[in-house]
């Protein structure tokens, strides 16, 4: 039986979910705010309009007579589109707004923590009033990272002693027009997410993955949406051990027990520290980038996933490829900051497709072909008539895929020198060989290895 999916958002996320459902049995429809050409040609129908708004997203659901509907981002989950496509009949694969909050609400998402008794909890205190907040921190015994409650699209925590000193984080504070933050002691260690796949109570995982927040190459510059990731062979990555990992997916376990009814992705940000995995944060969708390292190495039918849950049967085993992902995402010129929107970019598809690709060996005979592929994602771009444009937010992605992280990123650079970045920036150092052994490096000095 075909199913109707329709899918809401147009990042590269989104266009990752939209290939992870071709050639499964449905017939995918999409709605965004700007017109993402990778969907739009996996899809039979692509709407623009504004997610945000419940009524408009229902009515095209409607008009597709949609079974399932898959939310992609997070704004229209905390303006209640799951909410109102259930009034309709319609099953929706993401969270209600109420557990939504889990992302959206960071002072709820704190309190829920410690009232549920979650552990990786780390200190914290929430604030309304901001001369209260700073004087938290000259209080505090240690560095914070402060945090504005609600969305910010991943740029607007500021780390003392990491991005700012103690008198600039107040300056932040104080000059912002934040209404509530959360204050938090600053976690030292290495980031990495786990993506769990949540219905009817049941919870099935992901590898893990590492983002790269920072704009510029060395983890330099301000903090972005995320310019490219990686994960490894296994479910684990090269600085964690299997006991780390599944430490993540105990306080994952925790917060489905805490939130009953919550169904779609919940996407856990972790800080390995010294003692074991601490939450920085959750999402209530998958991470963008982290659903394209995740969703083209998923050999289980994520239609399967889908049904399961609209069903209320248990969800199916998840099996991944036994590969290594390296994401490359190009971005405007000045972003996250000031970055330029509405230059006509050129992307070179075909030769993406060919990168995956014939490499020297380190012998120098003649090149072997590499077992791997690449793939490329359109995010934050809008097509034309006359082409494809830039927005202010990330423009494409590249995503190597191989045995090895080595092999991944090779294939990765060498695609997105091909697929063209003219007036375009990208962090090169994602992946690469010295930028993951920092990484294990710094994990075996916490431990005092």
């Amino acid at each position: 039986m075909t199913e109707t999916v329709l899918l809401i958002g147009g990042g590269g996320r989104e266009h990752a979910i939209a290939r992870a459902l071709d050639g499964s049995d449905v017939a995918l429809y999409a709605c965004a705010g700007n017109r993402n050409p990778g969907i739009a040609r996996i899809a039979e129908g692509f709407e623009t309009l504004e997610t945000t708004d419940p009524d408009a997203v229902v009515e095209y659901a409607e008009s597709v007579t949609a079974d399932i509907a898959v939310v992609g981002p997070e704004a229209p989950l905390e303006a209640g589109v799951a909410d109102a496509l259930e009034e309709a009949g319609i099953y929706a694969f993401g969270p209600k707004e109420a557990d939504a909050r889990i992302e959206t609400d960071k002072a709820f998402q704190r309190r829920f923590m410690a009232d549920n008794d979650v552990p990786g909890n780390p200190d914290f205190e929430t604030f309304d009033d901001m001369e209260a907040a700073c004087a938290f921190i000259d209080e505090y015994d240690g560095d914070l990272a402060i945090k504005p409650a609600g969305l910010t699209g991943g740029k607007g925590v500021k780390v003392i002693g990491d991005q700012v000193t103690a008198e600039g984080g107040k300056a932040y504070i104080r000059d912002s027009d934040y209404d509530r933050i959360v204050l938090e002691e600053r976690l030292i260690g290495e980031e990495f997410t786990v993506q769990a796949f949540v219905a009817n109570g049941d919870l099935r995982t992901a590898p893990a993955v590492q983002d790269h927040k920072r704009a510029y190459e060395g983890d330099e510059g301000p903090n972005t949406g995320g310019m490219g990731s990686y994960s490894d062979a296994t479910r684990e990555l090269p600085f964690m051990t299997a006991e780390d990992y599944e430490a993540a997916v105990e306080i994952i376990d925790a917060v489905v027990d805490g939130l009953e009814d919550y169904r779609g992705i919940l996407y856990g940000q972790f800080m390995l520290t010294s003692e074991g995995p601490k939450v920085i944060e959750f999402n209530a969708r998958f991470g963008d980038p982290e659903a394209m390292n995740t969703l083209p190495v998923l050999e289980t039918d994520f239609l399967e996933v889908l049904t399961a849950a609209r069903d209320g049967e248990s969800l199916p085993d998840l099996e991944f490829a036994d590969q290594a992902t390296v994401c490359k995402y190009a971005v405007p010129e000045g972003y996250p900051t000031d970055p330029e929107a509405g230059a006509k970019v050129k992307v070179d598809e075909e030769s993406v497709a060919r990168a995956a690709r014939a490499t020297d060996d380190s012998s120098g005979d003649e090149p072997r072909e590499s077992a791997g592929d690449a793939l490329l994602y359109y995010a934050s771009v809008d097509e034309r008539d006359d082409g494809i444009y830039t927005t202010t937010s990330r423009s494409f992605a590249v995503v190597g895929l191989a045995d090895s992280i080595t092999e991944a990123e090779a294939i990765a650079e060498d695609a997105l020198a091909l697929a063209g970045d003219e007036g375009l920036h990208m962090r090169h150092d994602i992946g690469k060989p010295d930028l993951v052994q920092q990484r294990i490096d710094h994990v075996n000095e916490l431990r005092g290895e």
